[in-house]
């Protein structure tokens, strides 16, 4: 028992050296985690003996679980609502298209079973959360168009269709789906999943809003429980668990919440502990041995997807919507496959369906090759593209915007006519427990004293302790575009709703600290605090 207690605790301690070395290296995390599972498992150095899908497939699952629910906890509704009906088309027709046409390149091209081709093309038609989450945000690809939230929420919800579409190859395979039954179970997993996400989250937001728990932290595990309660309960019944808890997930993290940036910290941790653990898990699961036999239709089918079924499907979808060329070309590469790829490939091994081809070791060979050669051009494409923008932030999210320390900072600038104007330091009689620490001065930095004169066109750096406490303040932005109502208005001439303030205006390059006389302009971006 000690000595898998301090594996395991040394196979973590590993993956987080990983994830250090590999963005040294510039190669994804991801990839090495499943390279050390391999390093790990029956074939590698170490030789763990480990061969067991079911517990592998329920693990697996379980992991995917959070890492779908963070998926959406962490998008922000108001950057993602732009694209939305992009992103909805990408994971629901693009993951048809993308399944049908590799289904036919295997069955035609491969020589597959029809319905053998067509699971293959349903267990990798999904792009990764996971993988497209990391990636984006380790290479801070700050993209034009909004294409970081349509990937994020493609990938985020593309996994439940791919998932329908698996099981209901799987039933076909097996001889226990008829017409009737198929579009019965269809409407199912969809209604169920739905209803059960969408009362899952309203039901969170009460509970979290109300109630007081005993101890600080209780609200985390609250959340933790509704995510697996959001899974358990739609699959019960029918209904399409990925789907409930990614609804479940996007729902409540676009709520005014208490504790939010608690709940951020605390589920980016739980997420990324569930990508160390699936993807060592899944190396280990792996036997290298058996992949050189399963190679080159492995390599066709990952060269067929990246540069042919992908790209055909997002041209399809996007190209009515007038997108960009190289946008839709970056969002076709971006087309990254992962864990859940492979998890839905142990679904189809541990099914009771007959396999001619070993699904799981080829699926092992098109992640492996997605992750490596497009996960790390991913950033040499974005600017071949022309698809950088400096102004965006692929890291924003849309409540962490407060600082952990101890001391909190405000800077402020002396105009003609300010009170502190030629005054000494000594004599100045500003807020009580705030500390004037620095004067920017032109280029000059000075630390002030008593006898420091206060001069028209200086900016005071004022300091104070942090609350120290959660406020209850939730923070978000609002982007003014074209053709708003809200543009030429003075802000004490706009209702924001009960409870609202607006902080600050990011003005192009500057931010303005507003008063109600402050004129809202085109691409503002206004930052507004709620309780």
């Amino acid at each position: 028992m000690v000595v898998k207690i301090l594996m395991v605790a040394a196979i973590i301690l590993l993956c987080l050296f990983l994830t250090k070395l590999s963005v040294r290296l510039g190669m994804p995390a991801l990839l090495a985690f499943i390279l050390l599972g391999m390093f790990f498992g029956s074939d590698g150095i170490v030789k763990i003996p480990f061969d067991d899908f079911s517990i592998a497939e329920e693990v697996c699952s379980i992991a995917l679980i959070f890492i779908m629910f963070y998926g959406g906890f962490g998008t922000s509704w108001r950057q993602a609502k732009p694209v939305a009906v992009k992103s909805v088309l990408l994971s629901t027709a693009g993951v048809f298209l993308t399944a049908l046409l590799t289904g036919l390149f295997c069955y035609l091209v491969l020589h597959f079973s029809f319905w053998e081709g067509m699971l293959m093309g349903a267990v990798i038609s999904s792009t990764d959360a996971a993988s497209v989450f990391s990636i984006l945000r380790s290479k801070k690809l700050n993209l034009k168009y909004n294409t970081a939230s349509m990937l994020e929420v493609e990938s985020g919800s593309n996994d439940p269709c791919s998932y329908m579409l698996t099981v209901i190859v799987l039933g076909v395979m097996s001889g226990d789906t008829e017409g009737g039954i198929l579009i019965l179970t269809i409407a199912a997993q969809i209604v169920f999943g739905v209803a059960v996400g969408v009362i899952a989250a309203l039901l969170a937001g009460k509970v979290l809003n109300r109630v007081t728990f005993f101890n600080e932290g209780f609200d985390t595990i609250f959340v933790f429980c509704m995510a697996l309660l959001s899974y358990a309960a739609a699959a019960a019944i029918g209904g399409n668990g990925y789907l409930s808890t990614y609804i479940a997930g996007i729902l409540l993290g676009n709520m005014s919440l208490h504790n939010k940036k608690s709940l951020i910290h605390f589920f980016d941790g739980v997420t990324g502990l569930a990508q160390m653990l699936i993807f060592f898990l899944l190396g280990l699961l792996a036997f290298p041995s058996q992949m050189p036999e399963v190679l080159l239709p492995a390599v066709a089918i990952a060269l067929f997807l990246t540069f042919v079924a992908r790209p055909v499907a997002v041209f399809a979808l996007l190209a009515p919507f007038r997108c960009p060329i190289g946008q839709q070309l970056f969002v076709s590469m971006a087309g990254l496959r992962g864990a859940s790829s492979i998890v839905f490939a142990i679904m189809a091994t541990v099914s009771p369906a007959y396999m001619k081809h070993d699904i799981f070791h080829i699926v092992i060979c098109i992640v492996l090759f997605s992750i490596s050669f497009q996960g790390s051009l991913l950033g040499v494409v974005a600017k071949k593209l022309n698809m950088m923008d400096e102004n965006a932030n692929v890291m924003k999210t849309f409540s962490d915007y407060s600082d952990e320390m101890p001391v909190e900072f405000v800077k402020i600038s002396v105009k003609q006519g300010h009170p502190w104007e030629n005054q000494l330091v000594k004599d100045i009689s500003s807020l009580p427990d705030l500390l004037m620490v620095l004067i920017l001065r032109g280029e000059e930095r000075l630390i002030p004293n008593g006898n420091t004169k206060i001069l028209v066109g200086d900016k005071i750096v004022l300091s104070a302790l942090s609350p120290g406490e959660e406020l209850g303040l939730c923070i978000s932005e609002y982007h003014v575009e074209e053709d708003n109502d809200m543009i030429g208005k003075p802000l004490a001439k706009l209702k924001f709703g009960e409870g609202k303030l607006v902080l600050l205006l990011k003005r192009n390059d500057k931010v303005v600290i507003p008063n109600g006389r402050t004129v809202v302009r085109k691409d503002d971006v206004l930052v507004i605090s709620q309780t």
